[in-house]
């Protein structure tokens, strides 16, 4: 699908993405949205300062998640993401034991994945490295990719 076609599909998802968040307002889903974040940022096998300062940037400004304290969302940034920086495995896995909590509510897993698309697009190229994370989140947690049009 086009980038065109992708950004189309998160423009008219935006506002009820809005509104799912707001209901999910938990730290288990938080955690999900944030290892999400996390793993979506590591798709190049590295997260280096220029891509935490563009997902705090955007995870500060994103309407969808100002429901959450701003040194609440850093703080789970920074232990995820300190984890890839200590074993890329290690926060892999740590990222996923998260997210699987979503698993058994299929709304909320399908907010955890709008906010990865989110983030994948931020910055205006959601490359495949970025799609191909999010499609392995998809698969971990049984949201059908298409429904995002991965």
């Amino acid at each position: 699908m086009s980038f065109s076609g992708i950004k189309g599909f998160f423009n008219s998802t935006k506002s009820t993405l809005l509104d799912s968040v707001k209901r999910f307002k938990n730290k288990e889903f938080l955690d999900a949205v944030i290892a999400g974040c996390a793993l979506v940022a590591a798709a190049d096998g590295h997260i280096d300062s220029a891509e935490k300062t563009k997902m705090l940037g955007y995870i500060q400004r994103s309407e969808e998640l100002k429901v959450f304290d701003t040194s609440k969302v850093i703080e789970r940034f920074n232990h995820f993401t300190e984890n890839f920086g200590f074993d890329h495995t290690i926060g892999k896995a740590e990222a996923y034991k998260a997210i699987m909590k979503m698993r058994s509510n299929r709304e909320a897993a399908r907010v955890v994945v709008s906010v990865c698309c989110a983030i994948g697009m931020a910055d205006g190229n959601f490359d495949e490295q970025e799609k191909a994370v999010v499609r392995d989140i998809c698969r971990e947690i049984g949201i059908e990719t298409s429904e995002f049009q991965l």
